[in-house]
């Protein structure tokens, strides 16, 4: 572009290269990291596929649920939108640098939106996810072997049992823990619920720990196994945490909401820079 008589350039300098750069590096990590949760994602669901035959996709819940999936299509989104960040900064691209905020002010608003409703109405939340997640997550235990992982890392990280309200008895719901099914598993529950279920002296899980608790009774199971459902041991921890959340919460707001300034900043220097440049 030919500037224009008479005029220095200096007059026409109106995009700093702090911001610019700054909004590229930034985007160009959260640009990787989505490229490898979505190759991550694919590893996983090309492996489950060869494994089994047949990836089971015919409700929205078959798609919350499986977690390759959620990786593909989180990193995606990661990936798309960096990289509109990465290109709208280094080119200088206004349509880009709009949509990039654009995601940004979408995701900051879901994000507050879902964030308020916990805080404000945390029992509703919690009957919503036993009402709406709780069954189709245990049905699914045995036929999806990175969601039986994930379940059976969270009961023995949080030391729970089940998911809703009932605790233990949840897993009556499943048709190999049923007390009807034919399994040598019935009327019993993971052995990741299992207070005990690493032997001290040989190290190895016994994945019988948890044969049989559905027939004891309530004091006896809870010698035996974790008696609380996850969703309320979480909700507990959340409310004993509550500063410490709110904290995390409010740093990474803000710094969305510095992101999305210093895009709609560089967005501004370089319309005011075209501008000067027409004028």
């Amino acid at each position: 572009m030919n500037r224009p008589p008479g005029r220095r350039l200096h007059e026409f300098n109106h995009v700093s290269l702090c911001v610019k750069y700054m909004i590229f590096l930034l985007n160009f990590i959260f640009w990787l990291f989505g490229g490898l949760l979505i190759g991550i994602g694919l590893y996983a669901f090309v492996d489950k596929w060869q494994a089994t035959g047949l990836v089971k996709v015919e409700t929205v819940y078959d798609v919350i649920l499986n977690i390759s999936l959620v990786m593909i299509f989180a990193g995606g989104v990661i990936f798309v939108v960096s990289f509109a960040g990465c290109v709208g900064a280094l080119r200088e691209n206004t349509c880009l640098l709009k949509f990039y905020s654009l995601c940004l002010l979408v995701f900051f608003l879901l994000e507050m939106a879902i964030a308020i409703m916990g805080f404000v109405f945390p029992h509703t939340m919690q009957s919503i996810l036993e009402e709406r997640l709780s069954d189709q997550i245990i049905h699914m235990y045995r036929e999806d072997a990175d969601l039986q992982n994930f379940i059976d890392f969270a009961q023995q990280e949080f030391r729970c049992c089940g998911l809703s309200s009932e605790g233990y008895m949840d897993w009556s719901k499943n048709e190999y823990f049923n007390c009807s099914s034919p399994s040598v598993e019935k009327c019993g529950v993971p052995f990741s619920c299992c207070m005990n279920a690493t032997d001290i002296s040989s190290g190895l899980v016994n994945i019988m720990c948890g044969y049989g608790v559905q027939e004891r009774s309530v004091a006896e199971a809870s010698k035996l196994v974790w008696a609380s459902g996850c969703i309320e041991v979480v909700r507990s921890w959340a409310e004993r945490n509550l500063y410490f959340i709110a904290g995390v919460a409010l740093g990474v707001a803000l710094s969305q909401l510095l992101v999305i300034y210093l895009a709609k900043t560089l967005e501004g220097q370089i319309e005011l820079q075209k501008s000067r440049w027409h004028s």
